[in-house]
């Protein structure tokens, strides 16, 4: 059984930067596609970027530019770097396994997720 666990959220200011981390254990990393996907309060949870096994990368228009999406098969981690970060990306960020042709999330059991706030 795939087990996501995901740090490195926090407050930040509007212009700042953070480093999310996913940790992947249960299965073999470095065959699956792996995604980051976010939920703003009152909002359904969204796709946000996708990193094949062979480093391929794809995002969401509204982060395209500010953030990168990098994985470290050896640590079975993938990480979301974030920069210029803006009021609106507050959102707890997840990491799922995306359907390559959907993006939808195919891991039922999600992690806690990290809170990422951007105020000034």
């Amino acid at each position: 059984q795939v087990q996501l666990v995901e740090s490195g959220g926090g407050l930040v200011q509007p212009g700042g930067s953070l480093r999310l981390s996913c940790a992947v254990s249960g299965s073999i990393f470095s065959i699956y596609v792996m995604g980051w996907y976010r939920q703003a309060p009152g909002k359904q949870r969204e796709w946000v970027a996708t990193i094949t096994s062979r480093g391929s990368t794809n995002y969401l228009d509204s982060v395209k530019g500010r953030f990168t999406i990098s994985r470290d098969n050896a640590k079975s981690t993938v990480y979301l770097q974030m920069n210029s970060l803006k009021p609106e990306d507050t959102a707890v960020y997840y990491c799922n396994v995306p359907h390559p042709l959907t993006s939808r999330p195919q891991i039922a059991n999600w992690g806690q997720g990290t809170q990422v706030t951007v105020s000034s």
